[in-house]
């Protein structure tokens, strides 16, 4: 589909017709909603063509977008970036008779190009917000009413949680101190791209979490997991939600629970905390790396640019919406945020406050998160000879390392590749023992569950240390290589 459209797009643009008016259409008539919720702004473009066979002219509803949106009363709500309206259509686009190429250019752009709408999110209190719409020269306005005099469009949440008891953990201080600022770009659906736990609606089963999203908790928490060698300390992050999804769900590109994450590289130089060197994240089965120290150069993955910090000793990552890819906030080709700001749409940044917060909003920030174990959570559930009996895992496999590597212990079994879930797409989420990253798995330098289960080996393929520096790879810590 790809290698089409440069084509499509040239030949649509060659057919194309003059904007002679453009309109603003809510998914909610009238344009009234409650404070802090949300209504889906799509903008429609016609054009006046002659009449056939007769003088004058007809109205048509053209294949375009590409708008520009704003908001003309300030500091009265907020606008994501643009989508693929989610409604009904309730006009059909025109396309020339005499030619049947357009027809089929409209039919296609229209499922896979075409964006023609965003999303306002409400501000806290009632107001009447207007906004703005302008494409190739023709302008619309409309004013949305935001007031508690209607009736909520959000579901209310059902499950709250206490807060966790804390289990003695002596790395627990270097996951606090680490922790990091994630800045979760939202969407059309702001609370599927809202950090969430495995339960977050109350039970361990998986294939109910895509249906159960509005009425489960959106308090923030984020996974952690830490390994030690002689020389370095290495802490994982997992981010998990419920949903990865898109506006135009095609071929498995969809599906329930998501979870993706980062490793941090951290080297003992005998301080309270150690100097991070490497920040690795993971976005769609392929791993990005940034880096503090700069000496560390390009190996199988290259360095993307300089591990950005909040706070001091807090590394910056993005999150994108939908499919809540993971990359270095640094990373110069994939985030979209910099300077404490997104650069287009809207997001949400977390921050680790040991208090699971809920956002307020799609745009909301610095939302306090909590840390959960994974060991506890989900590797003494994920693996066969748990003998865990709720629907949260699927897809289980020997763990086979390369390198003549230490496996997992022969008590454990088979551990599980993903999450249970079907909507959508079925077991696309995987725990972090069940991720994989293409280039180091191309040329078998990492198999399978390799890249965080081994991760002191596992850096140094991914980049290349200063000689003689390299992280010794040899566990003093790593439980899920039976190291205690």
């Amino acid at each position: 589909m790809k290698s089409l459209l440069p084509f499509l797009m040239l030949a649509g643009s060659a057919a194309a017709q003059v904007v002679s008016e453009i309109k603003i259409r809510t998914d909610a008539e009238p344009a009234r909603i409650r404070p802090l919720e949300e209504l889906q702004l799509q903008v429609k473009a016609y054009s006046d063509i002659p009449k056939t066979g007769a003088e004058g002219t007809d109205r048509v509803r053209l294949n375009k977008g590409g708008a520009k949106v704003r908001l003309v009363t300030p500091n009265c709500g907020w606008l994501s970036k643009p989508f693929k309206f989610q409604g009904r259509d309730d006009e059909a686009f025109y396309a020339n008779p005499a030619s049947r190429l357009a027809g089929i250019i409209s039919s296609v752009t229209k499922d896979y190009v075409l964006q023609d709408a965003v999303l306002f999110t409400a501000p806290e209190q009632p107001a009447n917000c207007e906004v703005e719409a302008e494409l190739e020269g023709k302008s619309v306005k409309l004013t949305i009413q935001v007031t508690n005099e209607v009736s909520a469009r959000r579901k209310q949440e059902n499950k709250t949680f206490d807060p966790e008891e804390r289990i003695s953990d002596p790395y627990r201080y270097l996951a606090e101190h680490w922790a990091p600022l994630f800045a979760a770009e939202t969407w059309f659906q702001p609370k599927s791209d809202m950090a969430a736990r495995f339960d977050f609606d109350g039970d361990w089963q998986g294939d109910n979490n895509w249906d159960n999203l509005e009425t489960g908790s959106s308090q923030a928490f984020v996974y952690y997991a830490a390994m030690e060698t002689a020389t370095h300390w290495f802490l994982i992050y997992n981010v998990f939600h419920p949903r990865d999804y898109s506006d135009k769900c095609v071929a498995g590109s969809c599906h329930e629970n998501d979870n993706e994450g980062l490793i941090l590289t951290v080297k003992k130089d005998g301080s309270e905390f150690g100097q991070l060197q490497v920040l690795e994240s993971l976005a769609h089965n392929n791993v990005y790396a940034a880096v503090l120290d700069d000496r560390i150069k390009n190996g199988v993955h290259g360095v993307e640019g300089r591990i950005e910090l909040h706070d001091g000793s807090h590394p910056i990552a993005f999150i994108e919406s939908g499919g809540h890819g993971i990359y270095p906030g640094a990373s110069r080709k994939h985030s979209r945020f910099s300077q404490g700001k997104f650069s287009i749409g809207t997001g949400i940044t977390y921050v680790y406050k040991g208090v699971a917060e809920r956002p307020k909003h799609a745009d909301d920030k610095l939302v306090g998160y909590e840390l959960l174990p994974i060991y506890n959570h989900w590797w003494l559930r994920g693996t066969e000879g748990a003998n865990w009996r709720e629907r949260s895992f699927d897809d289980f496999y020997q763990y086979q390392p390369f390198g003549n590597r230490p496996g997992i212990p022969a008590a454990a079994g088979k551990i599980s590749a993903a999450f249970l879930g079907r909507k959508e797409a079925s077991n696309k989420a995987r725990p972090f023992w069940g991720w994989f990253d293409n280039a180091t798995k191309k040329r078998n330098l990492l198999n399978n569950g390799q890249w965080a289960l081994d991760p002191a080996y596992a850096v140094s393929r991914g980049v290349r240390f200063p000689a003689g520096e390299e992280p010794s790879a040899d566990y003093t810590f790593n439980p899920y290589l039976g190291v205690e």
